[in-house]
């Protein structure tokens, strides 16, 4: 029997193995935005354990771009080469490296979250935010001041500089974060943009950042190498950005040269979340797919190897992320392949033994 799960998924000049991949989760740890021996370990048995795709956590592309002081960053080449033996090591396992690139907006400046999500202050390390418009995301969130035009094209800037860096280093895959409550999410969503200006109002005007972004991303980023996009396709809330918005912005990615969009929702603001229940945002990866003839990523509640399979058989995307399924088993690609019966990825050469141990 055929398995699209370990199928490969060709994308410009790479062929992803199969189409299982590794979801970027902040991990909180890094000092300066440096990755260390923990990002080495944690990505690197992601690699191991099969997956098709490794994408790095968030990584913030300025200093104030951060969602916390121990964000990852990659706004110099310092923090580009502590990565750059983890992405070789990705590669080297017969996995993709990529990355996701972004900018938290007035999400920054916080506490880790198992310190508790609070504003973190200047004299404690934390910095002025900035956003689309001078609205807090919540109470006990730090206040944001209103992004100027000159802002807005340093950010873009900022980008454009970060993608050239993990071109550098090996890196085959960037996806921008525009989901989730950040600074893109918050340009596009009429909850958080109220600007006046050419870069809020209307469809038009609150598109107009992010798509300046991901033209400038995709300039400075090899042609042959793929580029993709988070959303949050669904604020779950009225008179937020929706599902509809969400294709006809996807149109506009496609044709500037995004390659894929990866589906996710809500986080706009606190409360603004779907159902939680196993798969509840493939629809909206179907619906994108569907919709704008763009490839799609589905993620959220993705916990069964026949439930992966069955998304990719319907047509409803592309390629499925796991998050916390492949935090609790970094192993969960090989263990999907002999669920399925599949023949590919196979376990690594050093582990062979305890796998045929097992099969007896």
């Amino acid at each position: 029997m055929s398995h699209r799960l370990f199928s490969p998924l060709p994308l410009r000049g790479v062929t992803l193995p199969n189409r299982i991949a590794v979801a970027p989760m902040c991990q909180y740890s890094c000092v300066d935005g440096l990755a260390d021996a923990w990002h080495m370990v944690h990505l690197g048995s992601r690699a191991v354990g099969g997956a098709g795709l490794v994408l790095l956590e968030a990584a913030a592309v300025t200093r104030d771009g951060r969602i916390s002081p121990g964000d990852l960053g990659i706004w110099n080449d310092a923090q580009a080469e502590a990565l750059a033996p983890i992405v070789r090591f990705i590669a080297d396992q017969g996995s993709i490296p990529g990355i996701q690139l972004a900018h938290a907006g007035r999400k920054g400046s916080t506490s880790r979250p198992w310190e508790g999500k609070a504003a973190v202050p200047p004299s404690q390390g934390g910095w002025q935010v900035m956003a689309p418009s001078a609205l807090p995301f919540a109470e006990g969130y730090p206040s944001p001041r209103e992004m100027t035009e000159a802002d807005i094209a340093a950010v873009v800037d900022a980008f454009a500089d970060a993608a050239r860096r993990c071109a550098a280093i090996g890196m085959q895959v960037v996806e921008l974060h525009m989901g989730h409550g950040y600074l893109m999410h918050q340009f596009l969503s009429p909850l958080a943009n109220r600007r006046g200006d050419a870069y809020g109002g209307d469809f038009e005007g609150r598109i107009r950042a992010p798509l300046r972004v991901a033209a400038a991303v995709r300039e400075s980023w090899p042609r042959e190498l793929p580029l993709f996009v988070r959303i949050s396709a669904t604020d779950w809330l009225d008179g937020g950005w929706d599902l509809e918005q969400s294709i006809a912005f996807a149109v506009r990615l496609k044709a500037l040269g995004v390659d894929l969009v990866d589906c996710s929702s809500g986080a706009i603001l606190p409360g603004s979340q779907g159902s939680g229940e196993p798969g509840f945002q493939v629809p909206l990866a179907s619906a994108v797919r569907h919709g704008a003839g763009i490839a799609t990523a589905a993620v959220g509640g993705i916990t069964e190897a026949c439930q992966a399979e069955a998304i990719l058989q319907r047509g409803d995307a592309d390629l499925v992320l796991l998050a916390r399924a492949l935090l609790r088993d970094p192993y969960w690609p090989l263990r999907a392949a002999a669920e399925l019966e599949a023949a590919q990825p196979s376990w690594p050469v050093q582990y062979q033994r305890a796998v045929t141990r097992m099969r007896r």
